[in-house]
């Protein structure tokens, strides 16, 4: 067990240091460089809830997001569906869906897969010769990231795992796919284990670049000649957004059945700036939870946001907040359980971001 541990610390120092040049390199000189930010969008409804201040305390299908190493607590089988209707009012009703089962395949194993897709709605085609939207129709982006997950509890304390995801961006006739890994460490301490610490590396892999018939053109020869020739116009590749997380909670006990939690979480993200995440959470029986966060970043106070300020690059205005009811179908202790999640984000503009989701847990 102990040299198992060894090997995913040894092979998550050498992501570190693969990685070192551009998980530490944020700033807002590289900001709209990197490509699929989609990738830094929680999608889950309860860690979203208190600005992914939880990442060393998440646990279930949640954790493929939010720390890898977090699966491991799963217990046979556990599934999440949720629902996210992103910056209300955007226009064109932007959705994400997302879908995750874990299932433990061994004493101390957990196997994990997910499945997040962007709805964005129909977009006007509109062309230099043809600029007035409506009269060349409509197309449709498709985004989507599927994840594998592994993780392992090495001990009562320590787990670890790894998360592979695969990226797919695309249009009607242009489209890339990418892929990236994730890698995290969960460890609990404390006289009833109620000290949590996490450390996760997040979308390394290699540059992605577009290709298709949509970035070639017909065009005539200046010679006067009726014969066409094609155009293929050349696309530079682009970096994944990388992200470094650690974060640390503290669990207050009271009377065995109320919980108060204290999180926080550091950011480092290496084409935005870093960002520093508080959050509370109480829970009662863990049947009923309610928690908040608040996510600072440079320029987050800027009178405007980012529509109107320099400084700002960031829609969302750091508060965040979210509810959960997780009830036991039965009265076994090992009963199967039921739960429902909300969490709304504040943006400076439009109205929010709303998501629900549900859950079953084995």
């Amino acid at each position: 067990m102990k040299k198992s541990f060894r090997y995913i610390v040894l092979s998550f120092v050498v992501l570190m240091g693969l990685s070192a040049p551009q998980a530490f390199a944020g700033n807002k000189d590289r900001s709209g460089q990197a490509g699929a930010s989609e990738l830094l969008i929680n999608p889950w409804a309860a860690s979203s809830g208190w600005g992914n201040a939880g990442m060393s305390f998440v646990h279930g299908v949640e954790a493929i997001y939010g720390n890898v190493a977090g699966i491991s607590a799963c217990r046979t089988l556990d599934v999440n569906f949720t629902n996210t209707w992103w910056l209300q009012g955007v226009g064109n009703d932007t959705r994400i869906a997302s879908f995750g089962f874990l299932a433990r395949v061994g004493e101390s194993s957990v196997l994990g897969l997910s499945l997040m897709t962007f709805s964005i709605g129909e977009i006007q085609i509109t062309t230099p010769d043809n600029p007035d939207p409506g009269t060349l129709g409509t197309f449709k982006p498709n985004l989507m990231n599927i994840n594998l997950s592994f993780a392992k509890s090495f001990s009562n304390s320590i787990s670890g795992g790894f998360n592979l995801k695969i990226i797919s961006e695309s249009i009607k006739d242009m489209g890339g796919v990418g892929v990236a890994l994730d890698a995290g460490i969960q460890y609990v301490t404390g006289p009833f284990d109620n000290v949590h610490f996490g450390i996760t590396l997040k979308n390394i892999g290699p540059t992605m670049k577009f290709s298709g018939d949509g970035l070639s053109f017909k065009a005539f020869l200046m010679d006067g000649s009726t014969n066409q020739f094609t155009i293929v116009q050349r696309v530079d590749d682009f970096e994944l957004p990388t992200q470094l997380s650690i974060a640390a909670a503290y669990d207050f006990l009271f009377a065995e059945t109320n919980r108060i939690t204290i999180a926080g979480n550091f950011c480092s993200n290496s084409f935005t700036n870093d960002q520093l995440t508080a959050g509370l959470e109480y829970s009662w029986k863990e049947m009923f939870s309610v928690r908040a966060g608040y996510t600072w970043e440079k320029g987050i106070w800027a009178k405007g946001g980012a529509l109107d300020s320099d400084e700002c690059m960031n829609l969302n205005r750091g508060l965040s907040a979210g509810v959960s009811i997780n009830a036991p179908l039965s009265k076994k202790e090992d009963a199967m359980r039921l739960a429902i999640d909300y969490s709304y984000r504040h943006t400076y503009t439009f109205n929010g971001t709303h998501s629900v989701g549900a859950r079953i847990i084995f």
